[in-house]
């Protein structure tokens, strides 16, 4: 029988928080310099092609972390933090075997640290990602700033649905629940101008924190990496939600986004990019293909305090789609943006869609 692990999954250390013993590493230094791998077995989500692509989004920075320096009297006590990593899904990972994260140190300069981590199974690569690292305050005193601000109502909107709450992180009754075994916790807000007539103008809201308290050994690096995990959850499918579609064989997934207003052909009739979807349509495969996440304040992500998440898709077409998601902290503060593109192929005529291959 397969080992999901290379090594024998370490004892679980009470100090850290769920999402932080997911995400751990082993080195693996007597195969190679910069090579890691899984400490424990990746989740592989009901109805998924493969493990749930947050994790090895996350394992590939907790990977890359690994080789930045530490603050050191030779680099002038230098913090690096992630600022973007842009990423690639290149095959379904298998749960029952161990990942293979290799590292490539692409460049160490003052300002700026460059990695790319290869995710491997079998000899193959399985996902990809460049990733910069940003030297804290290298930015000058004076600089440009500007943002999103967080969505009006998000705040109360949650104080709403835990009004009543004994313990937040334990109550968790469907559908604001459904994610209740996952290291992390989502409570859905709904979608804003739900009653648009324009798909791309709907905007999924929610609040997300991971479960527990990020450990002072993790540090900010392991709210980042959280952070990076729960930037996955639920993310392409903004653009069968804002259509109002369900998804084939994931009754989870169509629970939890029930109330989607359908808008009529003569809605759309004077767009150039909306078209009226097929009556009775339903989404055959979801697939993954590219992620970025730009950490905007990296020092400013608390990843065990409530963030605020508003999604949105500006196209989908060609069986494709484009999704883009902005993450505030508890104050207010935008911390990141991710972007994905993502294969939406709505089941054909004959069955054809949820068996198709890429």
């Amino acid at each position: 029988m397969p080992s999901a692990t290379l090594v024998r999954p370490p004892p679980v250390d009470p100090s850290q928080s769920p999402i932080e013993t997911v995400l751990e590493l082993r080195t693996l230094g007597d195969i190679g310099p910069d090579i890691f791998t899984n400490a424990r077995e990746l989740w592989h989500p009901t109805g998924a092609r493969g493990v749930y692509g947050g994790a090895v989004i996350a394992q590939c920075l907790v990977a890359a972390q690994e080789t930045v320096p530490s603050p050191s009297p030779e680099n002038n006590h230098a913090v690096f933090l992630i600022h973007s990593m842009h990423c690639f899904f290149v095959l379904a990972g298998d749960a029952s075997i161990p990942i293979l994260y290799h590292v490539e140190r692409v460049r160490d300069g003052k300002s700026f640290l460059t990695r790319t981590v290869q995710a491997r199974q079998r000899g193959k690569c399985i996902f990809t990602t460049t990733l910069s690292f940003m030297r804290e305050n290298s930015g000058g005193e004076s600089t440009v700033d500007h943002g999103w601000d967080m969505p009006e109502g998000a705040r109360e909107g949650l104080d709403k649905i835990l009004q009543g709450q004994v313990d937040g992180d334990d109550e968790d009754a469907a559908p604001n629940g459904a994610e209740s075994r996952r290291p992390f916790i989502s409570k859905i807000l709904g979608v804003a101008d739900n009653h648009s007539p324009y798909p791309h103008q709907r905007k999924p809201e929610a609040w997300v924190k991971c479960r527990g308290s990020i450990s002072a050994s993790g540090g900010q690096h392991a709210h980042l990496a959280a952070l990076a995990y729960m930037s996955d959850s639920w993310f392409i499918g903004t653009v069968s939600r804002v259509h109002g579609i369900s998804r084939a064989g994931a009754p989870l997934y169509n629970e939890m986004f029930p109330s989607i207003t359908r808008y009529s052909s003569e809605q759309v009739e004077g767009s150039k990019n909306t078209l009226r979807v097929p009556e009775g349509a339903r989404v055959g495969m979801m697939v993954s293909l590219d992620h970025s996440i730009y950490f905007h304040r990296p020092r400013e992500v608390k990843a065990d305090e409530w963030m605020c998440s508003q999604m949105q898709t500006p196209w989908s077409g060609q069986g494709r789609g484009l999704v883009e998601q902005r993450i505030w902290n508890k104050k207010g503060r935008l911390v990141a943006s991710c972007y994905q593109e993502g294969l939406v192929r709505l089941q054909q005529k004959g069955g054809a869609g949820s068996k198709s291959k890429l």
